[in-house]
This record gives structure tokens, C-alpha cells and sequence, in this order.
């Protein structure tokens, strides 16, 4: 499956055009977690934890947002917009979008 932020898909025609699939993840951050990350804001340098933890919701956004797509039958998605946003006070939220088609 071919994912691009692009509209087209260099070298290739797009056939079919199979409607917006979305995959969205949502992931808790805990106590411990929060802790460290306060820390570090305090002290400076990179939340590695919560790094890794954006890195797995966006790897589940991406994969679902494939598997809609397959279920449409298509075989590239473009256009893909990705968004982060934070939930309550310590989820955060990966979504991601774009157009299923078919290309040849």
C-alpha cells in the first residue's frame, strides 16, 4: 500500500477514487510516566517516553488507516494529513487521513 501526503502519485494513474479512510489512535500516558516527563521538562532535554509513546499511536493511526483503505478495495491512499492533538489532561491522540483510491 502506497501512503503519501501528496494528491497524485508520480508515474502512476489513479483509477478509482474510494472515498476519506481515517485511523485514529489514543493512548494513555501513566503516573510514572507523567512523572519523568516533568522532570525532564524541568531539567531540559527530550521525554523519550512520551516520544515513544506518540511513535506507537502512530504507528496504530497509520495501520488501521491502511486496513480501511484495503477494505475498500484500494491499493495507495493520498492526500494524508496527519494531526496530534492531546486529550484530557494526559491521553494523547494520533489521527490520520487522507483519499483511498486505486492506482495502476
Amino acid at each position: 500500500m502506497i501512503v503519501t501526503t501528496t494528491n497524485t502519485i508520480e508515474g502512476r494513474r489513479i483509477t478509482a477514487y474510494h472515498g476519506v479512510v481515517v485511523g485514529e489512535a489514543i493512548m494513555g500516558a501513566n503516573v510514572v510516566r507523567d512523572f519523568f516527563a516533568q522532570i525532564t521538562d524541568i531539567v531540559g532535554g527530550r521525554s523519550g517516553a512520551y516520544e515513544a509513546k506518540l511513535a506507537d499511536a502512530r504507528a496504530i493511526a497509520f495501520r488501521e488507516l491502511e486496513e480501511r483503505a484495503g477494505g475498500h478495495g484500494a491499493n495507495a491512499v493520498v492526500g494524508v494529513d496527519l494531526d496530534y492533538e492531546v486529550v484530557a489532561e494526559s491521553m494523547l491522540m494520533v489521527s490520520v487521513s487522507g483519499t483511498a483510491v486505486t492506482i495502476d
